[in-house]
């Protein structure tokens, strides 16, 4: 009788992840509501303990660097566990990689970033490769004949690894390799040299690249420094003739989380290169790709964070304490409560965000004003709310949380990195003051987004008229940026709220982080918000 297990909840598997409002009405209000059966075919199998099993596995069991051969020959490949290729298969299967690009229907990007947030609830690492193959279709229609030769098999629902010529799979991931040790995000700074050979019509790479990320695709976008400037340049992994590019893996780096995925210091010595776009307009060319791999970086954040907080919901369910529910406590209600409003918050803005991508391939010109800017407004902020969400909902589940069988030790490692990947807060601070300034389009576009909602909350009119005083102040805008952007994101998100959401919720979000009555951490809303209607609607069972 000693160890009579009770008052312990049960597995949380064999549910519906994408059992969630707030999503299924976003992706029906941005276009895409023809994926809904998708949608949820998705997430029955995102929540079973088949797909838990690979996730845990992948990340328990993580890639090995294969430098060599037993004789020597050099291999510079990775070895993955097999439940890293199911949960790879099963991504590029549904159309997460490249197929919104190739697929007419409007709402496409949007029933891809859908499905995206859905698959990255249980294991997010994967998400790596598939976001930059996602993303590098845009940046390499800048080379029209390379565009024609891989763009159809970067848009194939065909999971093929192995290092083979690109021609000859049935599918291909892309990855991208930016940033060197001296420079950083100051891609600027790079020393790579690309040097023309006539005799191939071709570039030579000499290098070495500091975070490279999933090097067992089989192509890169890559910077490097050629004679009329810093350029973006395409390497294969394979050459057409079947011989292995010069890609030299030093080591995979020993990361706090993203464990499944290996990230990589490849060095380039006379690799073959194809420019994509012309010389020294690299930056513009790369940041087609970045753009994407932003938004989904928006997207990923807002999937953790409710993969977070069903856990906590799922675990005060069924747990009792101090004489009752946890779920009946008013304390850990509000706590509940505040984590879901921050959660839809989230997943609100990443839809609308896909949406715009969405409206804007297709030639909406308000629409791609709209997203310069949005985009990385939504990144700064989303993604700096994730560590604080998850930590929060982590302590829901008091120790047991604290404990890697529990999931959220990997969800709590991986946190932090959507907000580094692709230019960290004070990187995305400065772009959107970049954009103010450069399109002012845009900025007109932003604020008409914010003011949709005018009349509806007198909190959220008061903070639109506050932004537009706060941007038309030029003194010491950079000092304020930070503070002005995240201002931007909470307009935005209380203007889709108040516009779309229920009214316990908007009007929750509008009286904490529009009206100023919120503390410092979550659980702090003020009283009379209904938080048993928020959290009724948050829970997907």
């Amino acid at each position: 009788m000693t160890h009579e297990v009770f008052n312990q909840p049960p597995p949380l598997t064999g549910y519906d992840v994408a059992a969630d409002a707030a999503l299924t009405e976003a992706v029906r209000r941005e276009g895409a509501g023809w994926a809904d059966a998708d949608l949820h075919k998705l997430g029955l199998r995102a929540g079973s303990e088949e797909t838990q099993r690979w996730a845990d596995e992948a990340n328990r069991y993580e890639p090995r660097l294969l430098p060599v051969d037993r004789y020597g020959h050099r291999l510079d490949e990775v070895d993955f566990h097999p439940s890293w290729h199911r949960l790879m298969d099963v991504a590029v299967g549904e159309g997460l990689a490249g197929a919104a690009w190739t697929d007419p229907r409007p709402g496409a990007h949007v029933a891809r970033a859908a499905g995206f947030f859905v698959w990255a609830q249980p294991e997010a690492g994967h998400g790596c490769p598939i976001s930059m193959t996602y993303a590098v279709v845009p940046a390499l229609r800048n080379n029209p004949a390379l565009s024609a030769s891989f763009e159809p098999l970067l848009a194939s629902r065909s999971y093929d690894p192995g290092l083979r010529p690109p021609t000859e799979k049935r599918g291909l991931l892309a990855g991208m390799g930016m940033t060197e040790k001296q420079g950083g995000s100051d891609v600027r700074a790079n020393t790579t040299k690309a040097v023309f050979s006539p005799e191939t019509g071709t570039y030579r790479l000499t290098g070495h690249k500091w975070f490279t990320s999933a090097p067992m695709c089989d192509l890169f976008l890559v910077l490097a420094q050629a004679p009329g400037g810093l350029s973006c340049f395409l390497v294969p992994r394979v050459l057409p003739d079947g011989t292995r590019n010069t890609f030299r893996i030093q080591r995979l780096k020993d990361k706090l989380g993203n464990r499944s995925n290996a990230s990589s210091e490849p060095e380039f010595d006379n690799t073959v290169a194809w420019l994509v776009g012309a010389e020294g307009q690299g930056v513009r060319t790369i940041i087609e790709m970045v753009s994407m791999t932003r938004l989904d970086c928006v997207t990923g954040s807002a999937s953790g964070m409710r993969a977070a907080l069903v856990q906590a919901i799922h675990h005060v369910k069924h747990r009792s304490a101090f004489g009752g529910p946890l779920i009946g406590k008013p304390a850990m209600r509000n706590v509940l409560a505040d984590l879901a409003i921050e959660s839809e918050a989230a997943t609100a803005l990443a839809m609308r965000l896909a949406g715009s991508v969405d409206r804007a391939v297709r030639g909406d010109q308000a629409e791609q004003a709209f997203r310069r800017l949005a985009i990385p407004v939504g990144k700064f902020w989303v993604c700096k709310r994730q560590p604080a969400v998850v930590g929060e909902a982590l302590e829901c589940l008091g120790g047991n949380g604290y404990v890697e069988d529990s999931g959220l030790p990997r969800l709590y490692r991986d946190a932090p990195l959507n907000s580094i990947w692709e230019g960290s807060g004070n990187v995305q601070a400065l772009d959107v003051l970049r954009a103010l300034h450069r399109s002012p389009d845009s900025l007109e576009v932003f604020l008409a987004e914010a003011a949709a909602a005018s009349g509806a909350d007198r909190r959220l009119d008061e903070a639109v008229r506050e932004l537009r005083g706060q941007l038309a102040d030029q003194s010491e805008l950079e000092v304020r940026a930070r503070r002005v952007v995240e201002r931007m994101a909470l307009v935005l998100q209380g203007s889709l709220l108040v516009r779309h959401a229920p009214a316990a919720v908007a009007d929750a979000f509008c009286a904490s982080r529009l009206g100023g009555d919120w503390g410092h951490t979550f659980g702090t809303l003020p009283a009379g918000v209904d938080t048993a209607a928020i959290i009724e609607r948050a829970a997907p069972f």
